[in-house]
């Protein structure tokens, strides 16, 4: 049986938007597999908004949510089953308006190779 646990790393990263900018929420690092298994985003505004979502590689762009509808102090969940992300994978958020929106990823990190 493999030892997944003892090649994984448990992450959580974290960003406020302050700026209506693409930005990177996380970076898939060299010889690793991630799994991505919630994105939360909360409102803090009392402001409705909007987030969108992408993995790029590249130069290649693959939209996961495009203007995603925020509620007014409210909290949506992104991602509700595994994303797989692979070396080199970029996760990048854009808020609709600045100052708005919180934005929280929990991961887990797995060595290519490391398990047996």
């Amino acid at each position: 049986m493999a030892n997944v646990l003892s090649t994984s790393r448990y992450k959580n990263v974290k960003l406020d938007l302050t700026t209506t900018n693409i930005t990177t929420l996380y970076t898939c690092p060299a010889l690793m597999t991630t799994f991505v298994s919630s994105i939360l985003v909360s409102e803090d505004s009392a402001n409705a908004d909007t987030i969108t979502l992408t993995v790029t590689n590249g130069s290649s762009v693959f939209s996961i949510y495009k203007d995603k509808a925020v509620g007014s102090k409210g909290t949506v969940e992104l991602i509700t089953n595994d994303l797989i992300l692979v070396s080199g994978d970029i996760l990048k958020v854009t808020a609709g308006t600045a100052n708005r929106l919180h934005v929280i990823a929990s991961l887990v990190e797995i060595q290519k190779g490391g398990a047996t």
